[in-house]
């Protein structure tokens, strides 16, 4: 009783100094300006069906009778349009060509529908790989050879910038670990205020914090924070008692009391760092053209050592900017808002972007949880462009610590993902951005495909009559063609990401040649250790969003980096003992069967000391030491990443 009553009172006393701080912030905040933000109900799948083939027959009538007063598209949409034909055609080729093979070096089976179901699998799932194929080799070409269409920073280096072009830094927090949130931000703003142009921003941070002892210390350190930053930038502090609709409701409450006061915003994570070249850099790219939105940055992971956040760090260094070159390559002024390290026209997302809930019961209903794919798709709808920058320098972002982490991120991202599914339909989207919702609910759907892919599989083999392979000598020659284009499509990738490195001159920070083949080596060798724990995992985490079953998957908090064999035999102990008994019975009952069975199985059965080991950050600094996962911000910490370490 006396230990709950002492707890009581610290509660206590940390919201009194919380609520007097808090006194302290709103006298620093400037008057509020109301505006509107009102959403608009959502249409419905079906009701948005019907109304698009009605207005796609208006559009068809109205091409043919007035084709020549069609106003003129300018021309990166053209590109774009040629470009997405082509990645359409080389998508369904190889997906055709690969559901061919199969069909025909599959052994023919009992249960023809069966068979049916495995070869349809495959060929959705192998349209699904050579997308990102594709994709990436024309980031590869895009990083060596440029593309004329594409939105570069390079374009507005020195355009001077007018005093209207008042910029809002919003930072969005939750229960975060306030040292490391204030070490950021702190960066962020020395860095902006050494570029002369600070008088154009003002930076507020907007708190749902709802732990008595965070908010106490948040506040208090954004206090400091404002006083030592008083001569060169306004630092504002808003919470919010009424926390609706997480991030994105935080964001549109700052739109509805300041955002008049702003032509643009820059939206940061609490892990974000950002340099004030390129926060003016963004700036000077909105001025430079009034229809432009949103303008994303492709932000470089950087900031932890464990094994597995500097894997991540190494892999969008590498494989990852081809992949961000490859996207913008085909969507061009359509493209991704990851919610992060980008720039909004504030005017028009407060006229148009505004998000209802989505009607119904279940996990994919309710508040919208991916909103900025959404926020993307509405600004785009309402006539302006989005554009994805991914040559301009200065944007950072932390990857998380370990798999458990990373995963317990994914469930939120595979939830809201799936939910963003039901406004495919939604009428006066882009093609492009119903593409990229479709996308996004598959890049987590695809794992139980993937997995009943697996399973089926293993199934006729072990079960059926079919006769098994006795050795790779037996194997069928479209099979073992289709087996070595498959592991070629994902792993050329990252072997070209390599390349452009070196093609580039860039080797030198990545510590040459040699660190770089080995960190690519290693980075890829995680990465299919890691697939089959990913793959069940985000099984999981769809059939609890399409079910709304309860599905505990809760992570160590942010700041604790080491797993504990306990915690990583309570998230894996179980679906690797099991696997471990499959693979042994398998092997009693068709041993053959070991050639389907272990690139699944054994992953999975070394999944606890695999989550362990990497997130070890001993071991990470261990493999830093070997200049091994080498990135160029660990070679040479840039200025604004420097003051966090200090």
């Amino acid at each position: 009783m006396d230990h709950d009553h002492s707890t009581r009172l610290n509660a206590a006393s940390a919201m009194a100094r919380a609520a007097a701080l808090t006194q302290r912030a709103v006298r620093s905040a400037p008057p509020i300006r109301r505006g509107s933000m009102a959403a608009r109900p959502w249409r419905g799948l079906a009701r948005s069906l019907s109304e698009a083939s009605l207005a796609a027959l208006r559009r068809l009538r109205a091409r043919r009778r007035r084709s020549d007063a069609l106003p003129a598209q300018p021309a990166w949409q053209h590109a774009a349009s040629r470009r997405r034909a082509a990645l359409l055609v080389l998508v369904a080729l190889s997906a055709s060509g690969a559901t061919a093979l199969l069909a025909h070096g599959l052994p023919p089976h009992d249960s023809g529908w069966l068979r049916s179901t495995q070869i349809g699998l495959f060929g959705l799932l192998f349209a699904w790989v050579s997308a990102g194929f594709f994709t990436a080799m024309m980031g590869f070409w895009v990083l060596c050879r440029g593309d004329p269409h594409a939105m570069s920073a390079a374009s507005v280096r020195d355009r001077p910038i007018g005093e209207s072009a008042r910029t809002a830094i919003i930072m969005p927090v939750c229960n975060e670990q306030v040292s490391a949130v204030v070490a950021g931000l702190r960066a962020t703003c020395d860095s902006l205020a050494a570029t002369g142009a600070a008088r154009l921003f003002d930076v507020f941070v907007l708190s749902d914090t709802h732990d008595p002892a965070i908010r106490s210390a948040e506040v208090g350190a954004w206090a400091r924070l404002r006083d030592e930053f008083a001569s060169a930038i306004p630092i504002y502090y808003r919470w919010r008692r009424r926390r609706t609709k997480r991030k994105a409701g935080n964001v549109a409450d700052f739109c509805r009391r300041w955002g008049r006061n702003y032509r643009y915003m820059i939206v940061l994570d609490a892990d974000s760092v950002m340099s004030g070249d390129c926060l003016v850099q963004l700036v000077r790219l909105m001025e430079a053209d009034p229809r432009i939105g949103i303008l994303q940055t492709a932000p470089a992971a950087c900031g932890l050592t464990t094994v597995h956040a500097r894997s991540q760090q190494f892999a969008s260094r590498v494989a990852g900017r081809l992949f961000t070159a490859g996207m913008q390559y085909w969507q061009l002024g359509e493209s991704h808002y990851w919610g992060h390290n980008a720039i909004i026209r504030v005017e028009p997302f407060m006229r148009h972007c505004a998000l209802a809930p989505l009607a119904g019961r279940g996990g994919l209903s309710g508040e919208i949880l991916s909103h900025d794919f959404v926020e993307a798709a509405l600004m785009r709808r309402a006539g302006y462009h989005v554009w994805l920058v991914h040559d301009l320098h200065g944007s950072y972002e932390q990857q998380p610590p370990n798999l458990l982490e990373e995963l317990q991120r994914d469930r939120r991202w595979c939830q809201g993902n799936l939910q963003n599914a039901r406004l495919i339909a939604e009428p006066g989207l882009h093609g492009v951005h119903r593409a990229m919702l479709l996308t996004g609910a598959f890049a987590y759907a695809s794992a139980p495909l993937w997995l009943a892919f697996v399973l089926l599989g293993a199934g006729l083999w072990v079960f059926g009559s079919a006769p098994a392979f006795a050795s790779l000598s037996d194997v069928p020659r479209e099979l073992a063609a289709l087996w070595l284009v498959t592991m070629l499509m994902l792993a050329l990738p990252r072997l070209m990401g390599a390349l452009a490195i070196v093609i580039r001159g860039e080797q030198p920070a990545y510590g040459g040649v040699a660190a770089l083949a080995r960190g690519t080596l290693l980075e890829g060798g995680l990465s299919v250790l890691q697939a089959p724990v990913r793959m069940i995992a985000h099984s999981l985490f769809v059939l609890a969003a399409l079910t709304g079953l309860k599905l505990d998957w809760k992570s160590p908090p942010r700041e604790a980096k080491d797993i504990g064999w306990r915690d990583a035999v309570r998230r894996f102990g179980l679906i690797g003992g099991a696997v471990a008994g499959v693979v042994g019975w398998g092997l009693l009952v068709q041993p053959q069967a070991i050639l389907l069975l272990l690139p699944t199985g054994l992953p999975l059965m070394l999944a606890v000391p695999l989550t362990v080991l990497t997130s070890r950050a001993t071991i990470g600094q261990l493999l830093l030491a070997s200049r091994v996962l080498l990135t160029p911000e660990e070679q040479c910490v840039p200025p604004v990443l420097k003051f966090i370490q200090g």
